[in-house]
Order: structure tokens, then C-alpha cells, then sequence
């Protein structure tokens, strides 16, 4: 009884969203960096890209050296308010869409006696799919509260970044198989790109933390940047294709996508973004997986499959499981249980 009654509030609030546009299927090739491959259609150009890109993940995520960061000051009560301003600098990918090739990152340090604290230990916070510019503020307030500085960054496509064509951030999660990738792996490189300024800033004991989306993008991020020794992974799964496949919040997404493609091929062209292949290399950080005893979004076998993995493979990790949903960690009381688990973590292993 109480799995239906929380089902059915997961889909009444999954319902409240009405802009949902179901987008046609692309194989996405044009956004394929090396597609001159003679002969090939455009399904055996992607799925030879994604060959080359899975023979090293660490050349498709690496980072040129970067110094051009800017910062903006908070107004005097924003500042009073625990932010301090707003960092921005120019994503390492660029896209097609101007406006969303501009990073940014609002900064929420850690205060000691009323002033705010640099150095120590600091989080990248990134966010859910379609969050607005507001999503995860709270939480980095609270992190910095605690003592743990926060810097929240903006997704691709999302908030200041999203195009005046779009009301929702379709482009990162959508039936254009490379294009998906391609704005996946942007927002890895911009999560690096931000823990480098961290770093820059003197912070030795940097973490992630990630829901939804932001979990898959933050575990990718770790598995690429050393310097991050803990992520906290709020919302999981091994794989990026079966969320979209069978998830509640991503219907309209495989509406798009069947008849052209089925789950399994799907599942080994979204390699590139999803968590399973980079298990071992996430050793060198601390991890914390939660996820919702009633999810109907990242369905609960998918996360206990990816929980059962990490424990397999002696992979270093805290299990956290949410008496609710995934809509629903968004409601009280459970979004204070789950800041809870969040930050309690992150001050233990930090």
C-alpha cells in the first residue's frame, strides 16, 4: 500500500510539468568530431566515434590549461545571504548555441566568525535535469553553513544558458543520440574546468555533489579529476540509456527514440556518459550513493544493481537509501533527510 501511494504521488508530480515535446530521432552525427569516415551511414559513423572515444576517455574528457575566469560580487544582500558572486568563464566545448557556451557558477563560502573563509575544503553542486537558476541554492547555502563551500554551477542548456527555442533543457537529454554525448561531456569539462578554479583558489579538499543527472555528470567528473576525494551521488544508475528507456520523468524522450533505435544498442552508444564503465576509476574519492526506495524515475533495480557493483569490485563507498521517491526528495520531510545524509557525508570525508 504504501509503494502505490507513493507511485501515486511520484506521477501526480512528474504530471505538473506540461512542456514536455516529444523531439524526432537523430543519430546526431554532425555533432560527431571525426565523422569523415567514407562508406558509413550515420548510425555505423556514430557508433565508430563512440568506439574511438571509449579506447580513451581521458583524451574525450581532457582539459586545456585555462586562467580566463571572471568574477561578479554579489550585491550587498545577496552577501548578507551567504553568497558571495558568481563565477563565469567560457566552457571548454563549445556548441552551436551561443548563449550556452558561457559557464556559470554561483559561490557560497564557508564563514568563520562572519567572514568568509578561504582554502580548506569546498563542493562543486550540480544539479537535476531542468532545474531552474534557484535549484540547489538551498543546499549550498546550507553546505557553506556547515562549513563546506559550495559552488553551484549551472548545466549546460540550463537557466542563463538555455536558448530563447527552448522552455526546457532538451538538448542534454534527448532522441539526438550524439548530440547527447557531445552536452554530456560538456558539462564534465565545465565541472573540471570549475574544480580547477577551486583549486586555484587554495582548496586542497575538494568534493561533487550531483542529483539526478548532476549524479551521472558528477560520477563522470571523478572519474576524470584527480583532485576530487569524495562525490556524493544523489539519485543513481549504471546506465544513461535505461533512465531515459524506462524512467517516468523521460517518456516523452523515448517516445522519440523508439522505432529507430532499441535499448541495448542505445545503452552501448551512450557508453561515453554513463557511470558502469568508469567504476574503477572513481577509487581515489570517497562515495555516497542514495537513492529512493520508491523512484520511479531511476528505477530502484538500476541503483541497487550499481550499489551491488561498487561493493563487487571493493570500490570505496556509503550506501544511503531514501524513504520516498524521486519527486518526492524534493518535498519536506524527506529534501531534510536527504540534505542531511548529503552533508554529513561530505564533512566526514573532506
Amino acid at each position: 500500500m504504501i509503494t502505490s501511494l507513493f507511485h501515486d504521488w511520484e506521477r501526480r508530480l512528474a504530471s505538473v510539468s506540461k512542456d514536455r515535446v516529444v523531439r524526432p530521432f537523430e543519430w546526431g552525427d554532425d555533432w560527431v568530431t571525426s565523422n569523415g569516415h567514407p562508406g558509413l551511414d550515420a548510425e555505423a559513423r556514430v557508433h565508430r566515434w563512440v568506439t574511438e572515444v571509449m579506447s580513451d576517455t581521458r583524451a574525450f574528457f581532457d582539459l586545456p590549461a585555462f586562467q580566463d575566469y571572471q568574477f561578479e560580487e554579489a550585491s550587498p544582500l545577496e552577501q548578507q545571504r551567504g553568497e558571495a558572486g558568481t563565477l563565469r568563464f567560457p566552457s571548454a566545448l563549445v556548441t552551436p548555441h551561443e548563449v550556452n557556451n558561457t559557464v556559470y557558477a554561483r559561490w557560497f563560502p564557508a564563514a568563520r566568525g562572519g567572514r568568509p573563509v578561504s582554502g580548506g575544503r569546498a563542493v562543486l553542486v550540480m544539479s537535476q535535469w531542468n532545474a531552474d537558476p534557484e535549484g540547489h541554492v538551498g543546499l549550498a547555502r546550507l553546505l557553506a553553513r556547515f562549513g563546506v563551500s559550495a559552488l553551484r554551477v549551472s548545466l549546460p542548456y540550463h537557466d542563463r544558458r538555455m536558448p530563447a527555442e527552448l522552455t526546457r533543457a532538451d538538448y542534454i537529454v534527448s532522441s539526438n543520440v550524439a548530440r547527447t554525448v557531445q552536452v554530456c561531456r560538456q558539462a564534465v569539462l565545465d565541472a573540471r574546468r570549475a574544480v580547477a578554479w577551486l583549486s586555484s583558489q587554495g582548496f586542497e579538499r575538494i568534493g561533487i555533489l550531483g542529483t539526478s543527472l548532476g549524479s551521472c555528470l558528477a560520477m563522470l567528473t571523478t572519474a576524470h579529476e584527480p583532485l576530487i576525494k569524495a562525490q556524493a551521488l544523489n539519485h543513481i544508475s549504471p546506465w544513461f540509456a535505461d533512465v531515459v528507456w524506462r524512467g517516468l520523468s523521460t517518456r516523452h524522450v523515448r517516445e522519440g527514440l523508439e522505432g529507430h533505435i532499441q535499448l541495448p544498442r542505445l545503452r552501448e552508444l551512450w557508453r561515453p556518459i554513463s557511470p558502469f564503465p568508469y567504476l574503477d576509476q572513481v577509487r581515489h574519492a570517497r562515495s555516497l550513493l542514495v537513492y529512493a526506495k520508491y523512484d520511479l524515475t531511476f528505477p530502484v533495480d538500476l541503483s541497487r544493481f550499481l550499489v551491488e557493483e561498487f561493493r563487487r569490485r571493493d570500490v570505496p563507498h556509503e550506501v544511503a537509501v531514501l524513504p520516498c521517491g524521486h519527486y518526492s526528495t524534493g518535498m519536506a520531510p524527506f529534501k531534510f533527510l536527504d540534505a542531511y545524509v548529503l552533508i554529513r557525508f561530505l564533512r566526514q570525508n573532506l
